[in-house]
């Protein structure tokens, strides 16, 4: 089954989630996306310049963990957490800027991902940003909340995200400042992506310039991410599986 498709348009490159299961965060769902990213990498006359969109099919842009698929094993647990932690070490690292254009629910683990690109658009009419590890009684590892507190400046509005696990809509995520743009409609949010694309391609930066500055500005998530807190209680596993 086809996990993503990749797309080439002038500077800009659109990667797009696929398939029918809520594009749930496994290691082939994630192999298939730096798969994609390598691909962009090897296209070294179109670096500099160039920009990357991510998108999605359908209600969902991720809805995290594929909790089913690692089921009660720790060592599936541990490579979902090792994989997805490349995966942002490869966005943190990659050499031109990234937008998430969220067109459906993002959660967990798939915020953590949109959270990853450094703009995110998102549509108002159906869609929130979710962290549901309270709710499902699991622990958010220290990378997590690394990621969480560079993309959520004010301290209550984290609080209840991390906390309260609170859903937030598009708009009180543009309000809070963790969302650059929303959109009526997924059409709207998808062509809204887009024209934000051309605007930092007009930028011209230099790819390894930029993927350098964000590092640093990144620094505390990649300081985390050498560090796998996924924890081995699959009796927890369980009953966020069972919770989904």
């Amino acid at each position: 089954m086809e996990m993503c498709n990749l797309e080439k348009r002038g500077k800009l490159f659109i990667l797009t989630l696929t398939g029918e299961d809520e594009h749930r965060i496994n290691p082939a769902r994630i192999d298939a996306i730096r798969s994609a990213l390598n691909q962009i990498r090897s296209d070294s006359t179109s670096l500099s310049g160039s920009v990357l969109i991510t998108t999605a099919h359908g209600k969902f842009f991720s809805n995290g963990y594929d909790l089913s698929w690692a089921g009660s094993s720790p060592d599936k647990i541990r490579l979902m957490s090792s994989k997805l932690r490349e995966l942002v070490a490869d966005l943190i690292s990659f050499p031109m800027p990234t937008v998430a254009a969220i067109t459906g629910h993002a959660c967990a683990a798939g915020l953590i991902f949109a959270f990853c690109h450094d703009y995110i658009v998102m549509r108002k009419d159906r869609g929130f940003l979710y962290m549901s590890e309270t709710d499902i009684g699991l622990k958010i590892p220290a990378w997590f909340i690394a990621v969480i507190s560079c993309k959520i400046g004010d301290a209550k509005v984290r609080r209840d995200v991390v906390l309260k696990a609170k859903k937030l809509t598009a708009e009180q995520a543009l309000e809070s400042g963790i969302i650059d743009a929303a959109f009526d409609t997924a059409a709207e949010t998808a062509e809204g992506a887009l024209e934000l694309g051309e605007k930092l391609v007009k930028n011209g930066w230099n790819g390894q310039v930029y993927c350098e500055n964000r590092k640093q500005l990144y620094r505390e998530i990649l300081d985390k991410l050498g560090v796998d807190e996924t924890t081995d209680d699959v009796n927890n596993v369980a009953i966020a599986t069972s919770k989904m």
